[in-house]
């Protein structure tokens, strides 16, 4: 395993981050047991959920994917070796059994933290996330800013982030974190620290990979330049770039099969892309998972690769992407596909 510093909060990561969000819904409690205990034998310190988990988000779900790994014996015998991420959910109409309906207000971050810490059995998070904005903007798949009338009701970041700087103050949480932001809000969160003295956010989640290369264009430099990383999530499209979607017959139990809201990776120009990845990686000798991942991982910008999984198998296959090393020759490929078909998926 590799590791990296989490932005300037003295800890570091394993460079690939163990993700959460099928727990309670395609695995249950011991299958996550089974994959926390897999990752953590093979070097993966870094563990990232959120109180809204699993997906897709349900009433009778929610916080589920929380109190699974809180019950992971692991969690607290050997809590200083893990480092713990999770998030706050960002407002949600349609979520009112989120304490009526969730704000990213001081009283509701509190409220949140309370809770996360009481499920997962711990005194303190390592990584608190923000996780998405509580204002009008683009994220989950919106690709363009639209503007609508200003009466769209807002939770100022300048309240936000000063409630999670207070939580740190008070020895709750370690250090803060951004997800699903736009460049907008990533610079006036680093502003906002700078200017209110507050805690500096160390991470950014958001989604990124071979079919989404659209944190490059607006975001990438801000990491680079302000030592923020990446945790990049989705860095399979769903599964997508593996090439189990590419068949007529998609396989039993899979994301899409399951839920068509995750279709936004196999619209035409997506399928396409996919295809010509997958034959790259046939040309190559690799696995298009393992090709997809590792591309991720060795951005620059990245801090950690959040992958995920549904079986010990895809698990293992995933982990083992960071021993993949690509060749100039294949990464110059894979620019050509790119600039033949740039970001066909938001």
């Amino acid at each position: 395993m590799e590791y990296t510093d989490l932005g300037n909060s003295g800890l570091n990561v394993s460079k690939i981050c163990l993700g959460t969000m099928t727990w309670g819904e395609q695995n249950n409690q011991s299958e996550a047991h089974q994959q926390l205990d897999f990752a953590l034998d093979s070097g993966v310190n870094f563990i990232d959920t959120a109180e809204m988990y699993p997906v897709p988000p349900k009433a009778e779900t929610y916080t589920k994917t929380e109190v699974i790994l809180g019950n992971w014996s692991k969690l607290k015998s050997q809590r200083d070796k893990i480092i713990l991420a999770t998030k706050v959910y960002g407002p949600a109409d349609w979520a009112p059994w989120v304490r009526g309906g969730p704000r990213l207000s001081k009283s509701q971050i509190a409220e949140a933290l309370k809770g996360s810490l009481k499920r997962l059995g711990v005194d303190y998070i390592d990584l608190y996330q923000l996780h998405w904005p509580d204002r009008q903007t683009n994220f989950f798949g919106q690709r363009g800013f639209a503007h609508l009338e200003n009466n769209y009701p807002e939770t100022a970041l300048e309240e936000s982030l000063g409630a999670l700087d207070e939580l740190v103050t008070a020895g709750l949480i370690r250090t803060i974190g951004l997800s699903n932001e736009s460049p907008w809000g990533f610079s006036k969160a680093l502003s906002l620290s700078q200017y209110e003295k507050n805690t500096r956010i160390v991470s950014i989640q958001n989604p990124y990979n071979l079919l989404n290369r659209t944190y490059e264009v607006g975001m990438a430099e801000i990491s680079l330049r302000e030592k923020v990383g990446l945790l990049a999530y989705s860095p399979l499209a769903f599964g997508t770039l593996t090439g189990k979607y590419l068949e007529k017959t998609w396989p039993a139990n899979s994301r899409l099969s399951l839920w068509t809201r995750f279709s936004r990776y196999t619209g035409t120009n997506g399928i396409l892309a996919t295809r010509k990845y997958v034959e790259l990686a046939k040309k190559y000798g690799v696995s298009a998972a393992q090709m997809a991942l590792s591309f991720v991982t060795s951005r620059p910008f990245v801090t950690s690769n959040i992958i995920g999984a549904t079986n010990l198998t895809q698990l293992q296959e995933n982990i083992a992407s960071i021993d993949l090393k690509l060749s100039d020759d294949l990464l110059t490929e894979i620019e050509s596909v790119h600039q033949l078909i740039p970001d066909p998926c938001p």
